[in-house]
């Protein structure tokens, strides 16, 4: 079946006209999923970020796509040497785009709004450290911590760190207003989000792209009939059309990494996986090879914790429980379930490696002895069911931010999980001065995690999209969920 779909999308686009092509100065990304929001300070989904960093709002520093920590909205900052202080320099002219200035007190009101006790700031404990925010003139920003953070300038460069105007923060939701190079046109629900270069911005003559259009488009075999007709300039598609030859002449395929961390999302809390000898049995079920291979074609690397391979302080934990049902069976029957398990699986909207990885995965679970219910539910219902409400049982995210271990470590999370010793390791860790000692530390949390099978770990989502030839600067790898637009071009 996907043959003909694939077969029927590549006539479409040949018969289509070639006068589709994008203009030199705009362009057009296929996006798989659509932003239930577009305040990235509130929202858990990565398509929030993926459309509005660095294009609608800015932080004080921004991430490359090397990982590399760079000045934005802050040109300059200093450390004190307890690691408390930051003193950061702001850039001189900076507007919103609804004309307003920017200063040292939209820093102050934005940091303080997200630690505030009724903030919907995902990482609203990042900025409970803070201890105060002074703004000594206009042009400066004196950060004091309770504890050290020997990561801020990174996560100052994250999606929940950007910058809001006080005069528009309640609907930045629907009608976002940020500093950055790409002002809000319009969002027209289920079709496309459209921005353009805003007359606000410092400096306008330096952006080659001035039109940007999102077009939510979730069908993969939609997507690539999107590039061949030219109506979508870069795209992710169904791996397994990557080696169609249609690609060929017009068309760069860009393979690199992520930072997201695909997991069997576990309920920690639910009997009978409070028991760890059926999460035990659960890992003892997962083939990762057979998983890549089957739902994301060969792409992606194993994980056996929640930590990046791509970390300097990532340790090889795939070992932990090797793939084996037979000891899958036992370990359930120890538990108390000699006649098997009934467990459901909810499954976000996400073709490859949710809805087939799914598939792979509730298949090798009931070879290792469970029974396995898959529930497929939007997005919408994802979040409220299984990240709000903690209603399921497993289920398959991949978690792409950054260096975001310090998950497990929260009371209300939706996986449940509840090890004091692993909060006290992250506290230390989180608070750590020599990055020597930080490094111990968090590949003892990592082990604690693979050896208490908290989730599944299963692979680091690869970063695989195709871009039509003649756009440059489009991310390789994507250590953040951004499309950082102002820096790419158009070439002949």
């Amino acid at each position: 079946m996907k043959k003909i779909l694939m077969a029927a999308a590549v006539a479409s686009a040949v018969l289509s006209p070639v006068s589709a092509f994008a203009a030199k100065d705009s362009v057009t990304f296929a996006a798989r999923l659509e932003p239930p929001g577009l305040d990235p300070r509130t929202g858990a989904a990565a398509a929030i970020s993926l459309t509005t960093l660095y294009n609608i709002y800015e932080g004080l520093t921004r991430i490359g796509e090397d990982s590399s920590i760079n000045p934005l909205l802050a040109e300059s900052w200093t450390i004190s040497d307890d690691g408390k202080t930051y003193t950061f320099k702001l850039k001189k002219g900076v507007k919103f785009q609804d004309g307003a200035d920017f200063d040292s007190s939209d820093v102050k009101y934005t940091f303080d709004a997200n630690a505030a006790p009724d903030s919907q700031n995902k990482r609203k404990d990042r900025f409970e450290n803070i201890k105060s925010v002074e703004t000594p003139d206009a042009e400066t920003v004196v950060i004091t911590l309770k504890e050290p953070n020997p990561q801020l300038l990174a996560q100052l460069g994250e999606a929940t760190a950007v910058i809001v105007d006080p005069a528009s923060d309640k609907t930045n939701a629907t009608k976002p207003v940020g500093t950055g190079p790409y002002k809000f046109d319009s969002w027209t629900k289920g079709d496309s989000l459209k921005l353009s270069l805003a007359d606000t911005y410092r400096d306008k003559k330096d952006i080659a792209i001035k039109k940007v259009t999102f077009r939510f488009i979730s069908d993969g075999t939609a997507r690539f009939a999107g590039l061949l007709a030219g109506d979508v300039d870069a795209a992710d598609v169904p791996n397994e059309m990557l080696t169609s030859d249609a690609l060929k002449e017009d068309f760069n395929i860009l393979v690199g990494n992520t930072n997201g961390e695909t997991v069997l999302s576990t309920n920690n809390a639910r009997e009978p996986l409070s028991k760890l000898k059926v999460r035990q049995a659960i890992a003892h079920a997962i083939n990762r090879k057979e998983i890549i291979d089957g739902a994301m074609f060969g792409y992606g690397t194993p994980i056996g914790s929640h930590f990046s391979p791509q970390d300097p302080d990532y340790v090889d934990l795939t070992g932990t429980y090797p793939y084996d049902p037979e000891k899958s069976r036992e370990l359930l029957k120890e538990a108390g379930y000699p006649d098997g398990l009934e467990l459901t699986l909810k499954l976000p909207p996400v073709e490859d490696y949710a809805r087939k990885g799914g598939q792979i995965v509730a298949s090798q679970l009931e070879k290792a002895g469970f029974k396995i219910k898959i529930i497929n539910v939007d997005w919408a219902q994802w979040l409220d069911e299984v990240y709000k409400k903690k209603n399921y049982d497993l289920s398959i995210v991949s978690h792409v931010e950054p260096m975001d271990i310090g998950i497990y470590a929260r009371d209300d999370y939706y996986f449940n999980y509840k090890n004091k010793k692993f909060n006290d390791i992250m506290a230390q860790a989180d608070t750590a001065v020599s990055m020597d000692d930080r490094s111990k530390l968090l590949k003892e949390a990592q082990t604690i995690l693979a050896e208490d099978a908290v989730n599944g770990y299963l692979f680091e989502l690869p970063r695989v999209i195709i871009v039509r030839k003649g756009l440059n600067g489009v991310w390789k790898d994507l250590p953040l969920f951004a499309t950082d637009v102002a820096r790419m071009s158009w070439s002949d």
